[in-house]
């Protein structure tokens, strides 16, 4: 990342499971078109039988995770917060999962046209990865630094994300939710008692980090919560009786019950989960851990490659970008070593904005002369528009350096690249380019928004997603830009370098931290001395990991097979490869798991000779 939450990433953060998301044509209350099924007295077909089933599920899984569908557009659950932690909700997941697979697997893939048989491998590939995921404790550890229930909820509730506030009900609905979002904070506190006592906690030092973004909540005043930022947004339309219940009963819940509750969830972290917290840094330091992380490699990238694989994958590729970095190097006439160039990189003040307002117009900027050369490499492009904004307050010292929220499914509102302007010496304008093409256009703006206005594929394909895909998408995008002659400028091309390095580092940092025994400090020493981020985006980097464990594994991994592919196909296709065409192949199926990616473009290379 520097990256991105999308809509299915925060529906982990709720229990949904990142990260994850966009726009299409329909009305604000109207649900996604749902897959068409047969008449009554009509006889089903294969085709129909499935589309029947992965529309059930779909519905299903919305009721089940209720703001998982207000994100996706389905605004029917919006007053419902779903617990994701109760033994309750533990089941009916496992029963979903259970069921589904098995009737799914009654139909017959051979009968199902070529886009569905690609359907159904990701159905069925989805299902039995959440069953592998019940296996392991997860919900020992529902929060963390990076993804926060409570960070979530801010942000629900700012007016500016999923959750709308538009009429007085939209405003009851959200007061429920924030009553069920109450429950939960005393949930949370019961599994992690469990989990100290199954010896499966966080690392101190996240725990650490928790405990001030939780007290930033606790307000002197309800007036001042982030939660109380409905009342402020009221329309004028509403009457003044309603506005004047509204406030006060906004009033009570926050001050009487929620902000108590968080004082309690921080006061937690502090007094008692933070001395039970765990010394180890990595995920073999918990019971199982190494199984476990290797779970969670595989399925962050959608691979059964091997961790010591993967690490070593890395390492060569950390030993090929050094040699390129150092080329630039010599290109520009910098008389010192490479890591004198770095350090000049990251210290000068000309490499650097001097106000937050000049990097986010900056990168508007960017967004036009990149806008002018994507017609060029694309077929298919979204419809919805982004827009460039800071990083809230409330969150920017401990967000990423830039992320990407979809838009609106409705079409109310567009994609948002959030750039974090807190620390401007950890933005420096040499990495621009290659940033806006990852987080905006043609990277997760495209990715995503393009999946979710895609019709007539099942509803699971336009809102689900893999982070092998959409990550290794938002790197290739990186790539294409060198071929789009955005990196002429070899300060810019050393950006690009830069973030490919960050890309691969992690590969070694991450399998580093969680099976072969690194500390946090061997992680953060690692990325210094073959890289020249700023120190804070370092650590940031590094607890992330920690906390996320075998995600950042996805970026090179999904962008390395997206690169292979298209190398198979320009080598046995030659004069007939259309680079538009492959980007088509690649884009207009939703995400898709490496296995299955991999089965689509060689299916389209054996039609295409």
């Amino acid at each position: 990342m520097r990256k991105a939450i999308l809509a299915l990433t925060i529906s982990a953060t709720l229990g949904l499971t990142a990260c994850g998301e966009s726009e299409n044509t329909q009305s604000q209350n109207t649900a996604p078109a749902k897959a068409q099924t047969p008449q009554a007295g009509q006889t089903q077909s294969v085709e129909q039988a499935y589309l029947a089933l992965v529309d059930r599920f779909f519905k299903d899984k919305l009721k089940l995770e209720p703001i998982y569908a207000t994100y996706v557009g389905v605004n029917d659950y919006n007053d419902q917060f779903g617990d994701g932690l109760s033994h309750a909700y533990l089941t009916e997941r496992h029963n979903l999962n259970t069921q589904y697979l098995k009737d799914v697997k009654k139909i017959d893939r051979e009968q199902l046209p070529d886009a569905l048989k690609l359907s159904y491998d990701m159905f069925t590939y989805n299902r039995n990865v959440a069953l592998a995921d019940e296996t392991f404790p997860n919900h020992f550890m529902p929060m963390n630094q990076f993804y926060s229930t409570v960070i979530s909820m801010v942000q629900l509730g700012s007016g500016e994300s999923a959750q709308p506030f538009k009429t007085v009900e939209d405003y009851r609905n959200w007061q429920k939710r924030l009553q069920g979002f109450i429950e939960w904070v005393k949930l949370a506190q019961v599994r992690m008692d469990e989990g100290i006592e199954s010896k499966v906690v966080l690392p101190r030092v996240l725990v650490e980090r928790i405990i001030p973004q939780l007290s930033a909540q606790l307000v002197d005043n309800v007036s001042d919560s982030l939660f109380y930022t409905p009342i402020t947004l009221m329309p004028e339309s509403f009457s003044e009786a309603d506005k004047q219940a509204l406030t006060q009963e906004y009033t009570q819940l926050i001050g009487e019950q929620l902000l108590p509750e968080l004082t309690g969830l921080r006061d937690y972290f502090q007094n008692t989960y933070l001395k039970s917290s765990r010394a180890t840094d990595g995920w073999w330091g918990l019971p199982n851990g190494k199984v476990w992380y290797q779970h969670l490699a595989n399925t962050h990238t959608t691979t059964t490659m091997p961790v010591d694989e993967i690490h070593k994958v890395g390492l060569d590729e950390v030993a090929r970008i050094l040699s390129e970095m150092d080329k630039v190097r010599v290109q520009v006439g910098f008389e010192g070593d490479l890591t004198a160039f770095f350090a000049s990189l990251s210290s000068e003040p000309q490499y650097f904005f001097t106000d937050r307002q000049g990097l986010v117009d900056g990168y508007m900027d960017l967004k036009d002369k990149i806008n002018v050369e994507l017609p060029k490499y694309f077929n298919v492009m979204p419809k919805a528009d982004y827009v460039v904004k800071p990083v809230e307050s409330f969150r920017e010292q401990s967000a990423a350096g830039a992320s990407y929220q979809s838009p609106a499914v409705d079409g109310s509102r567009p994609g948002v690249f959030y750039i974090n302007t807190y620390n401007l010496k950890a933005q420096p304008k040499w990495g621009m380019t290659t940033l806006s093409l990852h987080e905006a256009a043609p990277g997760h703006h495209f990715q995503i928004a393009i999946k979710q206005e895609l019709i007539g594929v099942p509803e699971f394909q336009r809102f689900g997603g893999y982070t092998a895909f959409e990550e290794g998408w938002a790197l290739y995008a990186e790539y294409l830009g060198i071929e789009m002659g955005l990196f002429e400028d070899p300060y810019q091309y050393f950006g690009k370098l830069s973030d490919e390095m960050l890309r691969a580092m992690r590969l070694v940092v991450d399998t580093g931290l969680h099976a072969k025994g690194w500390t946090r400090e061997q992680a953060i020493q690692y990325m210094q001395d073959n890289s020249p981020m700023a120190e804070s985006d370092i650590v940031a980097e590094v607890e992330r990991y920690m906390a996320i464990p075998g995600q950042a594994l996805s970026y090179k991994v999904g962008q390395l097979q997206i690169l292979a592919l298209r190398a198979k196909a320009e080598k046995e296709l030659g004069d007939k490869f259309d680079l538009k065409a492959y980007h088509d192949q690649i884009l207009t199926s939703g995400s898709l798991p490496m296995e299955v990616m991999e089965l689509k473009v060689n299916d389209w290379i054996a039609k295409q000779k």
